[in-house]
């Protein structure tokens, strides 16, 4: 039986982020104003071996699809309010910091805020040549980019 008082979950699909026919997860799900996004990775771009993409350009890749959910979901990058970023060598936390700082840059720009992240170091991804996962959260009554310093 329904519980009458449950928020009503909607599954998100973005064009960028293509759901696996065999996948036992879903990629985004928003309920009311919240967006819960599943660990994001660079796959399927990084299968080119004559071309092995860089943390950075793994980074770049995976917040575009973050981005695409967020969107897809309703919202716009400055709802975004929290990263799980996953690492297989911590060696890489100034590329993934590099990506971040780029790709919200207008969103922190002029008094806004970045998003509070996490970052672990793994032993290890889905596919050998991932080198990040980004988790990523996000509401769309938050605003990043408007944020105002608590005292």
């Amino acid at each position: 039986m329904q519980n009458p008082s449950a928020i009503k979950a909607e599954r998100i699909r973005a064009q960028a982020v293509p759901d696996l026919a065999t996948a036992t997860w879903s990629n985004g799900i928003r309920f009311g104003n919240e967006i819960l996004m599943s660990g994001m990775t660079a796959h399927p771009a990084t299968r080119d071996a004559e071309k092995p993409l860089t943390t950075y350009e793994q980074t770049m890749v995976v917040l575009g699809k973050i981005r695409a959910l967020v969107e897809a979901g309703g919202g716009r990058l400055a709802n975004v309010y929290k990263l799980v970023v996953y690492v297989t060598d911590i060696a890489d936390k100034d590329d993934v910091g590099r990506a971040r700082r780029e790709f919200f840059a207008d969103v922190a720009a002029n008094g806004g805020a970045y998003p509070c992240s996490t970052l672990v170091a793994v032993s290890g991804l889905v596919f050998p040549e991932l080198r990040v996962e980004i988790e990523a959260f996000a509401r769309l009554d938050i605003d990043l980019s408007v944020a105002a310093i608590a005292s």
